[in-house]
């Protein structure tokens, strides 16, 4: 039996999701039109790869390269995403695409190649881990009937929501980026985070119509939360969200999630994924609340020329002062300039 490496090309696109929605640790992340929203928000080289044998896919890896001369030169699986890595049938297969990431990584010199997702140490040879668990993924089983789901929530967190339902909210699905965009700057721009290009919002709508959606809490007509959610397999995948300064007295932020949820299971959903965070974040701390259940998000790389691990990260001390200033920008300035940062971070 023959196995070769190929590059992924349009005419290729439906037979690799048909793999990564037939395997069971295919994501939304692995989805070949991840190819099409990177390459046209940010012209970053793509290199999605497979492992064909009798014609037929047995593993597949989305590569993208981020190059920079501020933040380096590197292969990322999947950036802007949080999983991505190889999925493949066998060892055999797996094996073919790490040996063919090396290759790649030391014909472009990159410094690492990040694969996001668990390393199996008995396939990936030549793979490293952090020395330090640096993020966790959180989620929860979701009821089908929303008294149920306000029931699985930790008791804290559950009186919060219901005082947000006393708080003259509602929500609509939208399909235009410009709540979300506008919500969602100013909230990462408090964190001290460049914000993504709005392009990036609209190419997804644009790529996944039917597995990407906005909504937006409103209070007395005006949008006070957001959030991007992805649907895939069962579950729904809240991604960018937000909210504005009036969001924490009015508890919209609490309120969005949980009808978010809500919204989910009717549309078919049993599993809310509520994402990576950095431990000890805000993120985190606010997901814990929640009574979800946490588990390691497993990066793991192949060192080319870097010697170490990254530590690209707003908990890293060295970036304390840049993240101070960043937050006192006035927001059209930060939404001018963070989307020229943010295509390198990935």
């Amino acid at each position: 039996m023959t196995m070769e490496v190929r590059r992924l090309q349009p005419g290729s696109f439906d037979a690799w999701d048909d793999y990564v929605n037939r395997h069971e640790q295919g994501t939304f992340y692995h989805l070949s039109g991840w190819q099409e929203v990177i390459d046209s928000t940010y012209a970053h080289p793509c290199y999605f790869s497979y492992v064909v044998e009798d014609d037929k896919i047995t593993a597949v890896l989305p590569l993208v390269q981020v190059k920079s001369k501020l933040f380096g030169n590197t292969l990322i699986s999947t950036p802007f995403c949080i999983q991505g890595g190889i999925l493949a049938d066998h060892s055999s297969a797996y094996q073919m695409l790490v040996e063919h990431a090396k290759s790649l990584a030391k014909q472009l010199e990159v410094s690492y190649v990040e694969f996001r997702s668990e390393a199996d140490k008995s396939l990936a040879l030549g793979l490293v881990c952090p020395k330090e668990q640096l993020s966790v993924v959180f989620g929860c089983e979701l009821a089908s009937q929303p008294a149920k789901i306000l029931a699985n929530v930790k008791k804290k967190q559950r009186a919060v929501i219901r005082q947000s339902l006393n708080n003259n909210l509602r929500y609509q699905i939208e399909d235009d980026v410009t709540n979300l965009y506008k919500i969602y700057s100013y909230s990462v721009r408090n964190l001290g985070t460049p914000v993504f290009s709005k392009r990036l919002f609209q190419r997804l709508l644009a790529v996944f119509p039917t597995q990407c959606e906005i909504l937006t809490v409103f209070h007395e007509e005006k949008p006070v939360s957001s959030v991007m959610s992805f649907y895939y397999k069962g579950k729904v995948l809240p991604h960018f969200g937000g909210g504005v300064h009036d969001a924490r007295a009015l508890k919209s932020n609490d309120y969005m999630y949980y009808q978010l949820m809500c919204h989910g299971a009717q549309k078919g959903c049993d599993y809310f994924d509520f994402g990576r965070s950095k431990v000890d974040s805000g993120a985190y701390n606010y997901k814990k609340h929640w009574g979800m259940q946490a588990s390691p998000a497993g990066n793991h790389y192949y060192l080319n020329l870097a010697k170490d691990t990254p530590t690209l990260n707003v908990n890293n001390p060295k970036y304390a002062l840049a993240i101070k200033l960043w937050k006192k920008l006035p927001l059209p300035v930060s939404q001018l300039l963070g989307p020229q940062l943010s295509k390198y971070l990935g």
